[in-house]
C-alpha cells in the first residue's frame, strides 16, 4: 500500500485507485483460501463442498457425519458431497418403506421386475444422491440382499470417491445417469439385482476385495473401461441391454460371466485375465471384441452363443490347454477369424459360383 501512498503525488486519484484495487485482488487471489464447508441455500438438498487449502487434520476437523446425511435423506432431501469426509456408516435400509407404485419408476421393465418379486412397498430417495471425492471411512449399503428395492429418482454419482470398507447398492435402481468413474473399493462392492435404467459409468474404476452384479440389468450403456477388479468379480446372469465396454480392464482374480446376456457391442479388447475367466452359457448377441486379450488361464466358453461377429485378433491364450467350448487356430489361439472375415469368404464363394454358372452358360450359347 505504500505504492498507493507515493503514486497519489504524481498520477490521478482514480487511477491510484484503481491500481490499488487491482493489487489488492490479485494479492487475495494468490493467497491461500481458508479451509471450510461450505453449504448449499436450497433447502430440498443437503450441500456440503469442502472449498480452501486442506490439511488431512481440517479434512478429518470437518468430517460430515453419515446420520446428518441419513436424517437429511429421510426428510425427502438430495444430498451433494464434495471434496468432504464421510464419518461414519450410511446403513440406506433406515429410510422408511413407501407403497410402490408404478409412477415412481415410468419404466415398463422395472415395474415388471419390482411386480414379479411382488415387492408391494420401496425406499426411495427423490433427489440426487452424489458423493464425488469423497472419502467414505464407514459401509454405504442398501443391505437389501434377499428382498425389497431402492429407488433414487435424481442422478448418482460417487466420481472419484474411496470407499474405505464396503460398499453395498444391491437391489438400487438408479433412474439417472450413474457415474462411479475413478472409485476406489477398498474390500466388497455389490451391485446384486441392480438396475440401471440409464448409462453406468465405471470408468477406471478400482474394485476391491470381491465385486458382484448377480443378475443386474443395465437398460443403458455400461462402461467398464480401464477399470481393475482386485478381487474375485462375479458378473453372472446380467444383462446388458446397450453396448457394454470393457477395453483395458484387468481381472487380477477370477472372473466370471456365465449365464450373462450381450444384446449389443460388447468390447473386451486389450483386457487382460491373470486368473480363471467363465463366459458358460453367455449370450453374444452383438458384435464381440476380444482384440489384443490376455488370458493367462482357465477361459471356458462352454455352450456359449455367437451370433454376431466375433474378433480374437492377436488375443493371446497362454495355456491354450485351459481353452474351452471355442475353437481356435492351431497358432496357440494367437487370434482367428472374425464374423467380417467369414461373411468375406463366403461372398467370395458365392460370387465364384455365379462365375461359373455365367461361365457355363457362355460356353452352351456359343456351341
Amino acid at each position: 500500500m505504500a505504492f498507493c501512498a507515493r503514486s497519489l503525488m504524481v498520477m490521478p486519484t482514480w487511477i491510484v485507485s484503481l491500481l490499488c484495487v487491482i493489487i489488492w485482488l490479485v494479492g487475495s487471489g494468490m493467497s491461500p483460501g481458508v479451509c471450510r464447508v461450505e453449504e448449499g441455500t436450497d433447502p430440498r438438498v443437503m450441500v456440503r463442498e469442502l472449498t480452501g487449502t486442506c490439511s488431512e487434520e481440517d479434512r478429518q476437523a470437518l468430517a460430515v457425519s453419515a446420520d446428518d446425511v441419513l436424517a437429511a435423506l429421510q426428510q425427502g432431501s438430495g444430498v451433494v458431497l464434495k471434496g468432504v469426509v464421510l464419518a461414519g456408516d450410511l446403513p440406506l435400509d433406515r429410510l422408511s418403506l413407501q407403497p410402490f407404485e408404478p409412477g415412481l419408476v415410468k419404466h415398463p421393465a422395472i415395474v415388471e421386475r419390482i411386480q414379479a418379486e411382488r415387492v408391494s412397498e420401496v425406499r426411495v430417495i427423490h433427489g440426487p444422491f452424489m458423493l464425488e471425492d469423497v472419502e467414505v471411512q464407514g459401509i454405504l449399503a442398501t443391505n437389501l440382499i434377499k428382498s425389497g428395492y431402492m429407488v433414487v429418482r435424481g442422478p448418482v454419482s460417487l466420481r472419484g470417491s474411496t470407499i474405505q470398507r464396503s460398499m453395498d447398492l444391491s437391489r438400487m435402481v438408479f433412474m439417472e445417469r450413474a457415474d462411479f468413474s475413478e472409485m476406489h473399493i477398498g474390500h466388497e462392492g455389490f451391485f446384486i439385482r441392480a438396475v440401471f435404467a440409464k448409462d453406468a459409468d465405471f470408468t477406471r474404476t478400482a474394485f476391491g476385495t470381491h465385486s458382484r452384479f448377480h443378475q443386474a440389468r443395465f437398460l443403458g450403456k455400461a462402461v467398464f473401461t480401464g477399470a481393475r477388479f482386485e478381487g474375485l468379480a462375479e458378473l453372472l446372469e446380467v444383462n446388458f441391454a446397450e453396448d457394454a465396454g470393457f477395453a483395458r480392464t484387468r481381472f487380477l482374480q477370477g472372473a466370471g460371466f456365465s449365464g450373462s446376456w450381450f444384446h449389443k457391442m460388447l468390447d473386451l479388447s486389450g483386457s487382460r485375465f491373470d486368473r480363471e475367466v467363465y463366459f458358460r452359457f453367455t449370450e453374444f448377441r452383438g458384435h464381440t471384441d476380444f482384440h489384443r486379450a490376455l488370458f493367462r488361464n482357465t477361459a471356458d466358453f462352454t455352450e456359449a452363443r455367437f451370433q454376431g461377429d466375433v474378433d480374437f485378433r492377436e488375443a493371446v491364450f497362454e495355456q491354450p490347454g485351459l481353452l474351452a467350448g471355442i475353437d481356435l487356430p492351431e497358432s496357440g489361439g494367437q487370434g482367428g477369424p472374425t464374423g467380417r472375415d467369414r461373411d468375406f469368404f463366403i461372398l467370395l464363394a458365392i460370387l465364384a459360383v455365379l462365375w461359373l454358372l455365367l461361365l457355363a452358360m457362355w460356353k452352351k450359347k456359343s456351341r
